[in-house]
């Protein structure tokens, strides 16, 4: 077979795998809105654009649901310049101006900061996502936004679970819509559904302008990076067990744990009207 047809082969399998790649997010995406109506007729809402894989497929499944979708609704793109050394401003406004995207450009010096109060030794992320929600909650606040989309995947949500687990003694994840401390936003995440191996490769086939983290990306043995390394493993060795767990997430029996303010355990008593029913069956029936 000439070479020439070997590459038209190769070219349509890989627009074959890349087409059903973007369905897949698609379905993954507006089944994550439909079952939680994370986004309604006349929202506004804000897309938070930090330059990594994650939030511009968020950004971009967005944008092509909006197309199609039955219901109109608004989208702005908003990232926070952290003031990162090295950080390449120009790459995220010329990518949305390309886009046609509304956006905004915060500029704020949470790096000094962070690195300031974040004690050696420790992850810079605590402090670091703490200053950052605070600044893009008032912001959505000042723009009108009704949602705060944010670019947390399935993985995302399943190795938060393990870490509350082995290292909080606590039972839980992150909801796929959820209302701030404040009250004054409610935060979706569209990606819920979706699994990280997914948004890197159509992250790759649509070539994003990846601006690499150099705060929390530059520290070494987190817990997270132990977590991920072990849901991969159970990828490679139990394939489907990380889409179980996070099932499971949706599907709990709060009788079958031991929380007493989810059950109330000490009301439990033994149905008196069950127990006359068993004393009136004759002794020679029971076998």
């Amino acid at each position: 077979m000439p070479a020439s047809t070997v590459g038209l082969m190769d070219t349509r399998k890989q627009r074959y795998e890349v087409n059903k790649l973007a369905k897949r997010l698609r379905r993954d995406v507006g089944r994550a809105i439909a079952d939680y109506s994370l986004i309604e007729q006349g929202d506004r809402v804000m897309v938070c654009l930090s330059g990594g894989k994650d939030s511009y497929t968020l950004l971009d499944v967005l944008l092509s649901l909006k197309r199609a979708a039955p219901i109109d609704f608004d989208l702005v793109a908003v990232n926070l310049d952290q003031k990162q050394p090295g950080f390449p401003q120009d790459v995220l406004p010329r990518y949305l101006d390309d886009l046609g995207v509304e956006h905004h450009i915060l500029e704020r010096d949470t790096y000094s900061i962070v690195r300031e109060l974040t004690p050696d030794g420790k992850t810079y992320c605590p402090v670091c996502s703490r200053l950052r929600r605070g600044i893009l909650y008032s912001f959505a606040a000042s723009i009108g936004a009704t949602k705060v989309a944010l670019g947390h995947h399935l993985d995302d949500v399943v190795e938060t679970l393990f870490l509350n687990m082995f290292f909080g003694g606590r039972l839980k994840a992150m909801p796929p819509k959820l209302k701030s401390d404040d009250g004054r936003n409610i935060l979706i995440r569209p990606l819920y559904y979706c699994r990280e191996k997914d948004i890197e490769r159509w992250s790759a086939a649509r070539a994003f302008p990846i601006i690499p983290c150099n705060l929390c990306g530059s520290q070494e043995n987190l817990q997270r990076q132990v977590i991920k390394q072990m849901l991969a493993q159970w990828d490679r060795a139990e394939p489907g067990r990380v889409e179980n767990i996070a099932r499971s997430i949706a599907n709990v029996s709060p009788s079958q744990l031991a929380d007493p303010a989810l059950f109330d355990f000490s009301s439990l008593s033994v149905d008196a009207a069950a127990n006359g029913v068993r004393q009136l069956i004759p002794v020679a029936e029971v076998v």
